[in-house]
């Protein structure tokens, strides 16, 4: 069981789960960047308590005071990494005209952001094992972070400017979900250049924004 001093991993929008993170003392953010240095070297499933504090030039002891173990570790570092792609996607369409297209426009943003990651792309080419209870079984905090993202934009095209259709935005949020995240994970599969993989990203946000736009008639 945990203890007070030990990690909590925060839920919510991405700037307060971002925010949450950067916010724990020095010596944590130290143990998470010791983590993905492991990462980045090693892979995911290798990664051990005792890599990440050598790494981080700490006891066991120090390291066990903010982490139970290193399941837990590398989840809050994905959290801050994908929290932090997520956060920067959603500030850089802050100026289109309608939330729809600020929707659509973000979850291709979030793909590319995602595409670019180290940490999503060591996992992605050295331990794509790693990802699949996440793709077939359960939800971690990154995608609930992403779902409440989601959802909270759906809200803001029904409610706020009416650009978006009517519909449940928890069901509309799942459906944006599912597909934003094989798209992220399988777009390789099609593309084999960055000139191809970018005209396919153009066309799913286009594709995104058709989705949402209200119903004829509605």
């Amino acid at each position: 069981m945990a203890t007070d001093e030990q990690t909590t991993r925060p839920e919510g929008d991405p700037e307060s789960v971002v925010r949450a993170l950067l916010d724990r003392p020095p010596v944590a953010l130290r143990l998470l960047e010791a983590a993905r240095g492991c990462v980045l070297d090693r892979g995911i499933s290798r990664v051990t308590m005792s890599d990440v504090a050598r790494r981080a030039d700490v006891s066991r002891t120090t390291l066990y005071r903010h982490y139970p173990d290193v399941e837990t570790v590398l989840r809050d570092l994905m959290t801050l990494d994908f929290g932090s792609a997520a956060l920067e996607a959603v500030r850089s369409t802050g100026e289109l005209p309608t939330a729809r297209e600020r929707l659509a426009t973000t979850i291709v943003a979030l793909a590319r952001a995602m595409r670019r990651d180290q940490l999503f792309r060591k996992i992605l080419d050295v331990d794509p094992e790693f990802l699949l209870p996440y793709v077939t079984a359960r939800t971690g905090v990154s995608q609930r972070v992403m779902l409440t993202m989601l959802e909270a934009g759906v809200r803001r095209g029904q409610e706020g400017d009416g650009s978006i259709r009517a519909g449940d935005p928890q069901l509309l949020a799942r459906m944006l979900f599912v597909q934003a995240q094989a798209f992220t994970i399988s777009i390789g599969v099609v593309s084999d250049d960055p000139a191809t993989e970018d005209a396919v990203m153009d066309l799913a946000g286009k594709a995104f924004d058709a989705q949402l736009r209200p119903l004829p008639g509605a």
